[in-house]
């Protein structure tokens, strides 16, 4: 199914968010065919242990509530992640401390102008939090998306992991393999795998 049902049936105020854990396999090169990119992206200017800023939220407007375009994910430990778009910029992430009872400065994930398609999808498992978030040209008037991010971080959570594929329908699931060391984004048979030994698969 493709992803502009769903996005007609966000654009009627239904929303979507994934909040859940799960386990793992291998690269999405059906539809993607050397379209991917990796990298990571370094939040340096986030000092550790810096969280007196408030939790932030997208500015795109939503009619329902709550907004597809935010998402939280609670960890283990008490820390919690938070994830969301801002309009003709990209998208952003926060952690938040339980022992400073703070959240930390928003950083960016993924940089883009375009569109922002349906809602975030974040799971955490073993120190490990992993998320998706999908963006297109038109995405705001039904169209698929063209730009499909997964996302890894873990430990401080101060570095974020970063696989783009262009022109796919979108990730539908995550899965956490016991022990947060590989994390496995599926949709049908296509497949991208993150492992903390060696990241996610150079783009082909």
């Amino acid at each position: 199914m493709r992803r502009a049902g769903i996005r007609a049936l966000a654009l009627g105020g239904v929303a979507v968010l994934g909040l859940v854990a799960g386990c793992g396999q291998s690269a999405g090169q059906g539809q993607d065919a050397g379209a991917g990119a990796a990298q990571t992206v370094s939040r340096a200017s986030v000092e550790a242990g810096d969280h007196g800023h408030p939790l932030e939220k997208s500015d795109i407007p939503w009619s329902g509530s709550p907004s597809p375009f935010n998402a939280q994910v609670k960890l283990a430990d008490g820390r919690r992640v938070a994830m969301h778009y801002m309009k003709g910029k990209g998208l952003f992430v926060q952690d938040y401390s339980p022992k400073a009872k703070g959240w930390s400065k928003s950083a960016l994930v993924y940089g883009t102008k375009s569109d922002a398609c349906q809602g975030i999808t974040l799971k955490a498992k073993a120190g490990t939090v992993a998320a998706f978030g999908d963006f297109g040209d038109y995405c705001a008037d039904g169209e698929p998306p063209t730009e499909s991010v997964a996302a890894v971080a873990t430990g401080p959570l101060t570095k974020w992991a970063t696989h783009l594929t262009k022109d796919f329908d979108g990730w539908e699931k995550i899965a956490v393999a016991d022990g947060g060391k590989k994390v496995t984004f599926s949709r049908g048979a296509d497949k991208l795998t993150w492992t903390k030994a060696g990241g996610f698969p150079a783009a082909g």
